[in-house]
């Protein structure tokens, strides 16, 4: 018998149902993270295999039991697949559970870590994660004691140099990643530009694009947008097994991170951390956060000041770079994109 892939609407709350229900018996929990999800039903209007996107990633992949072997994973990867080139990607990640793992590579798809034997992440170029750590590697110092930051900047505080500083000071060369996603209304190129302004004058430190591979909408959604408790500590730990097999090949030992009493998110992340990184011989420090009158700085306090309009109170949070920037012509449309924002979106999870 000859099926057909069909969309399934958000919208369609009877529908979405059935993929929910359909998925718990597969073991499966339906990810709260979705653009698109496609389905295939039988005679009886019954879904026996589904998919979804989000981002340039695929997940929720299942068939049903009683329909494996015809091919109905092929005809839901290969429809999922025109979607995303339809809306412009071409690197493709996934998630799946390791007895999937098989079939997706059959389909051109190639493992780059599994988590506890639950969740496996795969994409779909040979050397995709093998050519960025070759690239990386090309532009490093081959130092002896070599550190790691990986920051979002959203934007770059005052609070977030004293951590460079410090990194600085205990380490040869620090490797300073600023995250790639454009996702909330400071994008990357702005953020990064930040960051290489404020570091500009510390020569052991070497800025980079943190690429698809490190806290991304790949790698970690949650760190992006709420999620369940359980959910944010397995992304974190599949983003944490990528980290430690990147710092195997770059000679990374340290990573440095801040405290963190502000975001939910963050603070998880870092209790993985500090469980994960020293079985891999990598240090886990902890710098406490930098005090302007007696209250820690934050990215967060920063973005609600200027949603606010309260722009000059930024001065003695943040480097002058950045104060110039959301001062001049170039920072304007953001500013006025964070006053429309409401508070609890400025504030991260």
């Amino acid at each position: 018998m000859e099926y057909t892939v069909i969309p399934i609407s958000v919208n369609d709350k009877g529908h979405i149902k059935q993929v929910e229900t359909f998925l718990h018996k597969e073991g499966i929990l339906r990810d709260t993270h979705i653009d698109y999800t496609c389905g295939i039903y039988d005679e009886q209007d019954n879904l026996i295999a589904t998919g979804s996107a989000f981002g340039n990633t695929l997940r929720c992949l299942a068939v049903s039991e009683l329909y494996q072997g015809e091919g109905l994973m092929g005809q839901i990867m290969s429809h999922l697949m025109e979607y995303q080139a339809l809306h412009g990607q071409t690197h493709i990640f996934l998630y799946t559970k390791p007895k999937m793992s098989a079939l997706l590579q059959s389909m051109g798809f190639y493992t780059i870590s599994m988590v506890e034997q639950k969740l496996v992440f795969m994409e779909n170029r040979r050397c995709g994660f093998e050519n960025f750590c070759k690239d990386l590697k090309s532009k490093m110092p081959n130092e002896k004691n070599v550190a790691a930051i990986v920051m979002n900047a959203n934007p770059f505080t005052y609070g977030h140099l004293h951590l460079v500083e410090q990194a600085a000071k205990e380490n040869d060369a620090v490797h300073l990643f600023v995250l790639s996603e454009n996702y909330g209304p400071i994008p990357f190129n702005v953020r990064y530009q930040l960051v290489k302004e404020a570091t500009a004058n510390i020569s052991n430190v070497y800025v980079h694009p943190s690429g698809p591979y490190m806290i991304s909408t790949a790698t970690f959604p949650s760190y992006f947008l709420k999620d369940k408790k359980n959910t944010i500590i397995t992304q974190a730990r599949l983003d944490v097994d990528i980290f430690c097999k990147i710092s195997q090949i770059l000679n990374i030992q340290k990573r440095y991170v801040g405290e963190e009493p502000f975001s939910t998110v963050t603070a998880m992340y870092n209790n993985v951390m500090a469980q994960m990184l020293p079985k891999f011989g990598i240090d886990f420090v902890i710098i406490p956060r930098k005090k302007y009158e007696e209250h820690q700085i934050s990215a967060s306090a920063v973005r609600l000041a200027i949603h606010n309009d309260k722009l000059n109170d930024i001065k003695s949070l943040v480097p002058p770079t950045t104060y110039e920037f959301f001062a001049g012509s170039q920072g304007i449309q953001i500013c006025e994109r964070l006053k429309r924002m409401t508070p609890n979106n400025i504030i991260h999870y």
